[in-house]
């Protein structure tokens, strides 16, 4: 009997061993996904008078969470500290600009990239570095680091002195402080708007930014003397493009955005955003 019972329970362990291991394989189903943004990042996400958000990210997490078939909650998280807030578990997308950088990486998971647009300079029309040299160029920071490094040199006069706008914890900021350290002074905003006010207000000499963000602050009533001026700069730490931040424990929900961006990307829904909001083809190949 002693002998009968061993080997009933020998049985019912495996059994039980079986069916976790058989749950851990199916991994987690989602039917409920809270992605955060943080409402002012214009034309990606921006909080209209009413509250309600809108811009290319709030028409896109709308689409991707259809083709998931997942019921998504949206909510406005500031951009600083936007990565911590979602590894503590506040919630579990971040769609919001953000680009997937190596840096990044180490601490989250990427879905697959669903905008690609080189980061620029702003300035008023007014300025003297309105006529900053090759504007709208693009220097790789992945394919000819070199090449880009000669074009910060060729930049290193004009703007020399200069008082820089960016975003603090941005793909901006990282790019100013390791490659024009010394040459300008970098002022840091918790808000894209807040330094395009500054700018504005003469308390900055340019602003540095996602070329496709500065294509829509400048068309916003009462930023009609701003410009873009310069090159664009695109790889490296400036990343591969904007795209899903995930926690590294949810593979599975990575998986699912992968697949609903590509579609996107393959039905033509991408480049139709891109161009409602950007008016330019941001799909990156």
């Amino acid at each position: 009997m002693k002998l009968a019972s061993l080997v009933s329970a020998l049985c019912l362990t495996a059994s039980l061993v079986i069916s976790v291991s058989s749950h851990a394989e199916e991994g987690k189903k989602w039917t409920v996904v809270k992605i955060a943004t943080e409402g002012a990042f214009r034309p990606f996400n921006f909080t209209k008078p009413d509250g309600t958000l809108d811009g290319f990210e709030i028409d896109l997490y709308k689409i991707l969470c259809q083709k998931m078939s997942v019921k998504c909650e949206i909510v406005v998280q500031p951009f600083a500290g936007i990565i911590p807030a979602l590894n503590a578990g506040k919630f579990d997308a971040i769609i919001d600009g953000l680009s997937a950088t190596d840096a990044r990486k180490k601490i989250i998971d990427f879905s697959v990239p669903y905008s690609n647009a080189g980061q620029t300079f702003a300035v008023l029309k007014s300025s003297p570095l309105a006529q900053l040299p090759d504007l709208g160029q693009r220097f790789s920071l992945t394919t000819d680091e070199a090449g880009a490094e000669a074009e910060v040199k060729k930049l290193a006069p004009l703007l020399k002195g200069k008082v820089v706008g960016v975003q603090g914890s941005s793909i901006g900021q990282q790019f100013l402080e390791k490659y024009m350290k010394g040459i300008v002074t970098v002022r840091q905003y918790k808000t894209t708007e807040e330094h395009d006010l500054d700018l504005k207000s003469g308390r900055v000499d340019l602003v540095f930014a996602s070329a496709t963000y500065l294509t829509g602050a400048k068309a916003k009533a009462g930023n009609e003397e701003m410009q873009m001026a310069g090159p664009q700069f695109i790889g490296g730490l400036l990343g591969a493009g904007s795209a899903v931040g995930i926690r590294k424990s949810d593979p599975e929900l990575k998986k699912m955005f992968d697949e609903a961006i590509l579609q996107t990307k393959q039905d033509g829904t991408l480049k139709t955003l891109a161009m409602k909001w950007f008016g330019t083809d941001t799909v990156p190949q």
